[in-house]
């Protein structure tokens, strides 16, 4: 035991930045806007989830800290207490901030563009360096063809036993 008491203290030091380290549910979801019937609750949760705010990009409106995120998360939870479906509120949002409010864009109307893009990328790219490397085989096949003349021959085999 008394070998470890040196280190005791940088053991403690890293436990505790590990454990610091760990992932934590950080929502932002401020008392005043949690809603009194759990189920309602659950659902804005669950929808909040599925939506970006707008200000922070990649961080869904229930995580993030910013003013116009607390709007979004208020605002769905007013459609839900008039009544709304999921769909409904979603279609209302999207309506109101355009599709780049959903973390998880559909793949309808212009966005299949945006989906088929990468594979359509990749494709392209093999197709051109298919083709670069078929002529770039032409070419050196063509270079191996030309045999050397009597001249050339003796000077190479001149230079190589040198």
């Amino acid at each position: 035991m008394t070998g470890l008491k040196p280190y005791f203290g940088a053991l403690t030091l890293a436990l505790a930045m590990c454990i610091a380290l760990l992932p934590t549910s950080s929502a932002a979801v401020q008392p005043d806007e949690v809603l009194g019937d759990p189920v309602l609750e659950e659902r804005a949760r669950e929808l909040s989830q599925d939506l970006r705010c707008l200000v922070c990009r990649n961080e869904n409106i229930d995580e993030s800290n910013a003013e116009l995120a607390r709007d979004l998360r208020i605002l769905v939870r007013e459609r839900l207490v008039a009544g709304d479906s999921n769909s409904e509120v979603i279609e209302f949002v999207v309506d109101r901030y355009g599709e780049y409010v959903l973390l998880r864009p559909t793949t309808t109307g212009a966005n299949w563009l945006l989906w088929a893009a990468g594979p359509l990328m990749l494709l392209l790219a093999l197709a051109m360096a298919g083709g670069y490397m078929r002529a770039r085989g032409r070419a050196a096949a063509a270079e191996g063809d030309a045999d050397l003349n009597d001249e050339e021959q003796a000077r190479l085999n001149k230079i190589l036993d040198q």
